[in-house]
């Protein structure tokens, strides 16, 4: 298949990398910078390189916050057969451009970021594909996903969304508020060395995309959950309650069990 990715960031990369040994695949960025160190892909500086191209799938991974913007520019350059896809963590107004666009579509989700996932060992991580996208689109990304080791799920657009507040915000919330919190310690305890490895890892991820997974419209009401369960600790804290926390650790316990 001849597959365009647009965006040469640390997804755009890491996908033709992925890609390119069992496609014909080009990557477009305008910042020829950008494509310095990308190898056996195309590279394209124009949309008029992308148009003679003529791409089957395109693969857009450039940031949420110009996801659309890049689509709406490039729209015109592809022929009307090709399939649109996105990798956008968060998907809201995605579905509605896509709607809107008369154009096959596959949205999914990798739930792993380039920086922090080993990926050399998929094995562990998961990836979400949205159900209301093109038949062909989906087993493309079947097939591609599975030969790489990940867990797939299928979930509509809003089921996504509901689905990566849960799963991405808290902890992210959660590891951002642990390092907000950090002082320097000469002998850290090891529950306190992995939780600063945790955060380091989160940290080390573009800023962008850790500001995509806060801004999700069903973040806030993950993080006020936090709010509340933290509040509840500190009155047991306070008040020294012995069976409160018994009470509280039984819960817990029983959240995290398998």
């Amino acid at each position: 298949m001849k597959i365009c990715v647009l965006g040469a960031g640390k997804m755009g990369t890491w996908l033709t990398d992925a890609l390119c040994l069992n496609h014909e695949v080009a990557i477009f960025d305008t910042d020829k910078s950008r494509l310095k160190y990308v190898f056996n892909t195309q590279r394209l500086i124009s949309l008029e390189e992308v148009r003679q191209f003529d791409p089957e799938l395109l693969i857009n991974a450039v940031v949420l916050k110009y996801t659309i913007d890049a689509f709406k520019e490039i729209l015109p350059y592809l022929s009307k057969t090709c399939i649109l896809s996105d990798i956008a963590s968060v998907k809201t107004g995605i579905r509605e451009f896509y709607e809107n666009s008369g154009m096959r579509f596959v949205s999914t989700h990798p739930m792993f970021g380039p920086t922090f996932a080993n990926l050399k060992d998929l094995s562990e991580h998961h990836a979400i594909i949205i159900s209301e996208s093109d038949e062909e689109g989906k087993a493309f990304f079947r097939e591609f996903y599975g030969s790489l080791g990940l867990s797939i799920h299928d979930y509509t657009f809003e089921g996504h969304d509901h689905t990566t507040a849960y799963s991405l915000s808290i902890p992210f919330s959660s590891s951002l508020v642990f390092a907000a919190c950090m002082k320097k310690q000469d002998a850290p305890g090891t529950t306190f060395q992995k939780h600063l490895n945790i955060a380091r890892g989160l940290l080390s991820e573009d800023d962008y995309l850790l500001s995509e997974i806060l801004f999700n419209p069903y973040t806030y009401e993950q993080v006020e959950n936090i709010r509340y369960e933290l509040k509840l600790l500190l009155q047991l804290i306070s008040s020294k309650d012995t069976d409160g926390m018994k009470q509280f650790l039984k819960k817990v316990r029983q959240n995290i069990s398998k």
